[in-house]
């Protein structure tokens, strides 16, 4: 039977991988290993990958990097087979990749980071760094990508998400053939992730390739072409995003159902224990009322800008407000909290949004970072009681199933969700009964989320409070007793967990019901 191929089908199968692995093997440790990976990327593709914390997805990155050397298996680019066997190789072959932290030269400016490999040269015999130019070619390319940086700024001077853009344009002006992305919209706001969608779709016009790693199941169809998905080392599935559902990429990954995913527990709310009145913050939040239940879910969700992050930081005394009325624990007064160690004080406790730089003590060990809000001091005199602290953190780390090989590792050495629950263990620890969660399971996989879910429902269980704030809706449609839906400057909606929906929030969270006035 003759088959009759179109022009653009014939070009198809003629065309190479720009990358491809062939039963790629590698050993990471003693328990855990790269299984036959068979992977490609298409010029002008961009090949999602998904998986669980602990998948492979980390290592396979480093193999493509040139980080881990494969026992065994074929790397090709362009069908030719190449050896990988450091990054300095890997940036040879046109390999650029970025990590989820960035790993940027703090005491360097933004445009020294950005240059580090094409600095700009002047001087005909002894070449020295040509600043002008250097300063002027950083300062045109911001602004083409739509980056508001000052190329000047020494990069210790930047936030996380700042760090992430830095990279992401040392990345293209490489000019690399194939890129990789890790996590890069994790920190990064309703405004950057669109940039960096722009900057994807100049990489796919150019014929690069891009192999980008997510959590974010609603960035597939946004900006990938195919998706592969990884559990335990070895590829489940590989196919066009299209042909996945949101349920289809749980259940590879993890094998759980919505249900599943969302473990709510029927639990019967008790009386006030927090009371928000009036609060306003600049132009951001204006006269913001609710109340909280003793063992209630109370969400806080609404688009970037809407100040969630305000409300949890005005609360805790982390930040200033033009005005707030705060009453606490069913009391007729009036309570007045101007820092974090007077809410603490108060019982309250706070796990903020950027774990990672405000959260917790990463270059420091498990037993600081969960006993910080009460210390454990000798009896007799103010010392760290140091076999305690090691004793509490051991039965913290149990409870919470914390993975780490030790208690003195440090706590930037551990996985995502377990750098949580560490954060987690803090607040339960310091006996908080009001608890504020501010994007708590941002960056971390489908099971992390689960453990962290039950280790709420436990605390419900102890008379806890919380006040959860998340920006993933699905979240809390699955978790929350309330939803509080912001717009404007306020609240736009409060919706039951029986009544809430994507649609209804989402109605509610773009002002759509403004129109119907």
């Amino acid at each position: 039977m003759t088959v009759n191929l179109t022009e653009k089908q014939e070009h198809h199968q003629k065309q190479l991988p720009l990358l491809e692995l062939r039963g790629i093997c590698a050993s990471v440790s003693e328990f855990f290993s790269l299984k036959d990976i068979e992977f490609s990327i298409m010029p002008g593709e961009v090949h999602m990958i998904m998986g669980e914390n602990g998948s492979g997805k980390s290592s396979l990155i480093n193999v493509i990097a040139g980080n881990l050397m494969p026992d065994r298996g074929d790397i090709l680019i362009n069908g030719e087979v190449v050896y990988i066997n450091n990054p300095a190789k890997a940036k040879e072959l046109g390999i650029a990749t970025t990590y989820q932290y960035a790993n940027s030269f703090n005491n360097l400016t933004v445009a020294e980071n950005i240059y580090l490999d094409h600095l700009p040269l002047s001087g005909r015999f002894f070449k020295s760094v040509d600043w002008m130019r250097l300063f002027r070619d950083a300062d045109i390319l911001l602004k083409q990508l739509g980056f508001n940086l000052d190329s000047r700024l020494p990069v210790r001077r930047l936030n996380i998400a700042e760090r992430q853009l830095i990279e992401i344009a040392k990345a293209y002006v490489s000019d690399a053939k194939i890129l990789v992305l890790d996590e890069p919209t994790a920190t990064l706001t309703e405004r950057e992730v669109n940039l960096l969608f722009n900057i994807i779709r100049e990489f796919k016009k150019k014929g690069s390739a891009i192999l980008y790693i997510s959590h974010r199941v609603n960035e597939i169809r946004k900006i990938g072409d195919r998706l592969t998905i990884l559990r335990d080392g070895r590829i489940i599935v590989t196919d066009h995003v299209d042909k996945f559902h949101s349920q289809d990429i749980v259940g590879h990954m993890s094998g759980l159902s919505f249900r599943e995913r969302y473990p709510k527990l029927k639990i019967q709310a008790g009386e006030e224990v927090m009371r928000v009145e009036n609060l306003s913050f600049k132009t951001v939040l204006d006269n913001i009322n609710f109340t909280l239940r003793k063992r209630e879910i109370l969400g806080i969700t609404g688009l970037v800008g809407s100040g969630r992050t305000m409300i949890a930081k005005c609360i805790f005394g982390a930040m200033k407000p033009d005005s707030l009325r705060l009453y606490l624990h069913g009391e007729k007064e009036q309570v007045h909290i101007n820092s974090p160690a007077e809410a603490i004080n108060k019982g309250l406790g706070y796990v903020c949004e950027d774990r990672y730089i405000e959260g917790l003590f990463s270059d420091l060990n498990l037993p600081v970072n969960i006993t910080t809000p009460d210390f454990v001091l000798e009896q007799s005199r103010a010392v760290i009681n140091k076999d305690r602290e090691n004793a509490i953190t051991q039965k913290y780390v149990n409870k919470l199933i914390i993975k780490a090989n030790s208690i003195f590792d440090r706590v930037r050495e551990l996985s995502g969700g377990n750098q949580q629950k560490v954060l987690l263990s803090k607040w339960i620890y310091s006996r908080s009964d009001i608890l504020i969660l501010d994007e708590p399971t941002r960056g971390i996989d489908v099971p992390s989320k689960v453990d962290l879910y039950n280790i709420i429902n436990e605390m419900l269980r102890q008379d806890v409070s919380v006040l959860f704030i998340s920006s993933d809706i699905d979240e809390m449609v699955g978790m929350c007793d309330r939803i509080l839906v912001l717009y404007g400057g306020g609240i736009a909606a409060e919706i039951p967990h029986a009544e809430a929906t994507r649609e209804k929030i989402m109605y509610y969270a773009t002002g759509n019901y403004l129109l119907d006035d």
